[in-house]
């Protein structure tokens, strides 16, 4: 699923990878673990392509769909609700197709764009981006309320709950169980369970790490 050959990092002058190989297989749950500016969020940057190494290599399957939970969010008016949705890029992306399908009167497009989204079960994703927010402790009331009105560690759950509506091959949590009580905490713990992608985590939490891991990369 994901192989790293020969690896050096490095970030402002401090060499946070020298010459590391690792071999991820398909459906392993790894939980990543280190000091404070080890370097283990870089691995995830180098991941989802924002940063370059030195040397060496880091390949995923052709097609590879990456989800990962941002640390920070903007204030807006678009309720949790619509927040989560738009995780899910690909139903996003046909509900704008077939908006202008249907301000151009194109039926053909219609009845395509409707097909598609049939296939993506897109007639269940309200529902599914609300079993996410409840389970993450959000209220039936709070599943309407805007973003902005939410507090900083409201935000955050809001974060991963939108990552984890992102179809995906590989997810990348960092601290996901941050502003976590622990009713969240073992949610999300069976979800991340059943999830059937490959899942890199960075997590401080040793419990949550013992019931949800099944491997461990270790920055030394």
């Amino acid at each position: 699923m994901l192989t790293i050959t020969d690896l050096s990092l490095q970030r402002g002058g401090v060499w946070l990878l020298q010459a590391v190989s690792l071999t991820v297989q398909p459906g392993q749950r790894v939980a990543i673990v280190g000091a404070n500016g080890a370097g283990k969020s870089s691995l995830f940057q180098l991941l989802l392509g924002q940063l370059t190494p030195e040397q060496g290599s880091v390949a995923l399957p052709g097609g590879c769909r990456i989800a990962h939970m941002a640390q920070e969010v903007k204030a807006s008016d678009r309720s949790a609700r619509d927040f989560v949705l738009d995780g899910d890029l690909d139903l996003r992306r046909m509900e704008a197709e077939l908006a202008d399908a249907e301000a151009r009167g194109d039926d053909h497009a219609q009845a395509r764009i409707h097909g598609e989204l049939d296939i993506h079960e897109a007639w269940s994703a309200s529902r599914r981006a609300e079993t996410l927010l409840r389970g993450l402790g959000f209220s039936d009331y709070d599943i309407g309320r805007p973003v902005s009105a939410f507090s900083g560690g409201w935000r955050i759950r809001l974060n991963l709950a939108q990552a984890l509506m992102r179809p995906s091959d590989l997810l990348l949590l960092d601290e996901p169980t941050n502003h976590l009580d622990l009713d969240a905490c073992l949610w999300l713990e069976n979800w991340l369970r059943r999830y059937p992608g490959t899942l890199l985590f960075i997590s401080h939490d040793r419990d949550f790490m013992d019931r949800v891991a099944t491997h461990l990369v270790h920055f030394d």
